[in-house]
């Protein structure tokens, strides 16, 4: 089941946190790309995965947003836009925190892209000599086993395997990292053996993942927290249709609005943010070629298709 967004006013919202807020929540600062998160739980266990998971942020700096994690009996999100600030109670699944607090630092870049000119995408990012490609997808369609399985090959380095970000700066498209750790699937192993050893011993969660140091997996000297975009692939998984095709901007724009921007974790959806998102994608697809890669194939011949886009882009 998917959390759905409930939307609160200020004054909502001050009501509540003076029911939940107390001296007992942990409270940690991520810095996410230029932005504080600022984060209050009453889980021991989120607030080591936070840690991990994230920059640390300076105490002295002040929120651009806040994200309450605290339990309950039932599955409850809750938002205030203006003061960027979610609610979020009975959850037990951290992948759902943290893409919350990613989903904030981005709804907060949107208000001030005239200022800031950054986007954020749901995606990964695989970085060779400087230039790279972001890959996004629906859920399920295959995103992470084929980031981790380009970087079997260390001529190929680490980004990002969920979130990044985008500055277009003249004619470049300038790419940032937005997490320090990653938040993976337990059985990445059972996909990509060469991981399995380095995978042994990992604390997971009750959803089979666990935040892990990709330092240790691929090597410090194979992480990179910036780059430039080099091409996009979309992924997808659909019978009868070619295994890659290339598209046009119109083509590529269409694809991500009939799949939601392949981002569950857009907090605000109003007609307004829409043409932003529709904004950004057409202009990003102008500037870089668009691949569309079918994944119904097994995982190494996916691969070896995405390896081909990679060396002809």
């Amino acid at each position: 089941m998917k959390y759905k967004v409930e939307f609160i006013s200020q004054n909502t919202k001050e009501k509540i946190m003076e029911k939940i807020y107390s001296s007992k929540l942990f409270e940690r600062k991520a810095a996410i790309h230029g932005t504080c998160i600022k984060f209050f739980t009453d889980s021991r266990d989120f607030k080591d995965m936070w840690e991990d998971n994230f920059e640390p942020m300076p105490d002295w700096v002040r929120p651009h947003g806040r994200i309450f994690s605290i339990q309950g009996k039932k599955l409850r999100v809750q938002y205030e836009p203006v003061s960027k600030t979610a609610i979020i109670r009975g959850c037990d699944y951290y992948g759902w925190v943290k893409s919350i607090a990613l989903g904030v630092a981005a709804d907060f870049l949107e208000d001030f892209t005239s200022e800031h000119r950054r986007y954020s995408i749901h995606g990964s990012f695989v970085d060779h000599g400087g230039r790279g490609i972001g890959i996004i997808g629906p859920s399920g369609s295959g995103k992470t086993t084929l980031t981790y399985g380009l970087l079997l090959d260390n001529s190929y380095n680490f980004v990002t395997d969920d979130w990044f970000f985008v500055r277009f700066a003249n004619n470049n498209l300038l790419i940032y990292s937005s997490e320090r750790n990653s938040y993976i699937r337990g059985n990445l192993g059972e996909i990509w053996q060469e991981y399995k050893k380095n995978l042994n011993g990992i604390k997971k969660d009750c959803r089979d993942r666990a935040v892990i140091d990709v330092k240790k997996i691929l090597g410090g000297n194979r992480i990179r927290t910036e780059s430039t975009l080099q091409a996009t692939v979309l992924l997808t998984r659909k019978k009868g249709i070619p295994a890659v095709q290339k598209l046009s901007p119109a083509q590529a724009l269409k694809f991500m609005v009939e799949n939601d921007f392949c981002n569950p974790h857009q907090l605000v959806r109003s007609r307004q943010k829409m043409e932003k998102r529709k904004k950004f994608f057409a202009e990003l697809f102008k500037r870089t070629p668009v691949y569309l890669l079918n994944t119904i194939e097994t995982p190494r011949e996916s691969l070896e298709r995405l390896k081909e886009i990679f060396a002809t882009s």
